[in-house]
């Protein structure tokens, strides 16, 4: 069973009509016994990093999430639930994340050419940096689909991919049990279908 773990931020329909098309057994839930009870965990999120970031800490959804990351148990933070999963956030000031990865949230703005829009919206081609089991069923260079003005810097360890917008921004991360795509799955066609399939069958194999 996966927990797909609803704090009031974003819209679910997409996200939970992938994973129902895929067949997986999902769960959407605030309630944190239920959390606690299955076996994965995806993090959804989209809007700002400070509402969201408040959301997670009043309803004690933070703690739950932290303590069975320290279980092992795998987690996947998806958009800005990716970027929740970092030590802190820049946007529209300085706020600590859930620090389950090394690095910071930070401005596109000064970073990537001016000519170039942002939020960055739209397909762009993965390019792999190393292997992870997230990318069993994919190619580099298949196309996923974005939607951010904000980037995870400072966080070269866990890079599993990165996308290119004027320069290469993190697009996959994952460290142990911990792991996120700055794209969203739920929205990237059969690539993001099979990217969620792997997600589902981690674990499995042992």
């Amino acid at each position: 069973m996966i927990a797909i773990v609803d704090y009031g931020v974003g819209n679910l329909f997409s996200l939970i009509s992938s994973f129902k098309y895929i067949g997986a057994d999902i769960m959407v839930s605030s309630d944190p016994d239920e959390i606690k009870k299955c076996d994965k965990i995806i993090l959804p999120g989209v809007g700002a990093f400070e509402d969201a970031r408040r959301k997670l800490s009043d309803t004690g959804l933070d703690k739950i999430i932290i303590d069975e990351a320290k279980k092992g148990k795998p987690i996947m933070g998806i958009c800005l639930g990716m970027q929740m999963l970092f030590e802190k956030s820049y946007e529209y000031g300085e706020h600590l994340g859930l620090g389950l990865l090394k690095g910071s949230i930070v401005p596109m703005q000064g970073v990537i050419p001016k000519e170039l829009k942002i939020p960055h919206i739209g397909y762009n081609p993965l390019i792999f940096k190393k292997e992870s089991p997230l990318f069993k069923y994919i190619k580099n260079g298949d196309c996923v689909y974005f939607v951010h003005s904000y980037y995870a810097a400072d966080c070269d360890d866990s890079v599993i991919a990165t996308a290119e917008y004027g320069r290469e921004l993190t697009a996959a991360v994952e460290c142990g049990n911990i792991m996120g795509c700055q794209f969203h799955p739920e929205k990237s066609g059969e690539v993001g279908l099979n990217i969620l399939r792997a997600f589902c069958e981690m674990g499995e194999e042992k």
